[in-house]
């Protein structure tokens, strides 16, 4: 990655080739903070040993980084399955999540998105909150489930 691609007045990052092609990436606060704080000894974002050409190889540095950061046996690329992840237990759906990656097919972001059970849960407290709030008069109109089936409707 060339700092020529970088745009941190508008939070974007243009890709001129990736496994999907050409694409655009927006860059959120924390990454425009830690790129505005890096400094600009070469054309890469991550020089090599020689400025002038990237680094190779990221293992070595993600080791101490991730040890540092007591987050040992965490691969980086395991980064993007927790921001995904992130995204889906927010409520973003997948085709907003799978943009964000830069993912064409919804299945591929499906893989990504691990949705625990924090997510469901609300969802569940939700609808059985509602349902409360109306056996207990406070909104909607509740019909009896064993009447006839045209009063079954809510």
């Amino acid at each position: 990655m060339k700092w020529q691609h970088v745009d941190l007045e508008r939070g974007l990052l243009f890709l001129p080739e990736s496994k999907t092609g050409r694409k655009t990436i927006i860059l959120n606060a924390p990454t425009i903070a830690v790129f505005s704080g890096l400094d600009r000894i070469g054309p890469y974002v991550i020089p090599g040993d020689d400025p002038e050409k990237p680094r190779a190889d990221l293992k070595r540095p993600w080791e101490a980084v991730s040890k540092r950061a007591g987050l040992a046996g965490v691969r980086l690329h395991d980064l993007r399955h927790t921001y995904a992840s992130f995204g889906a237990g927010g409520g973003l759906g997948l085709p907003i999540i799978g943009k964000l990656l830069g993912h064409s097919q919804a299945s591929t972001t499906a893989r990504y998105a691990h949705l625990d059970n924090d997510p469901l849960r609300r969802a569940s407290e939700s609808i059985a909150g509602r349902i409360a709030a109306a056996l207990e008069g406070k909104s909607g109109k509740v019909v009896p489930i064993n009447g006839p089936r045209s009063q079954t409707s809510l």
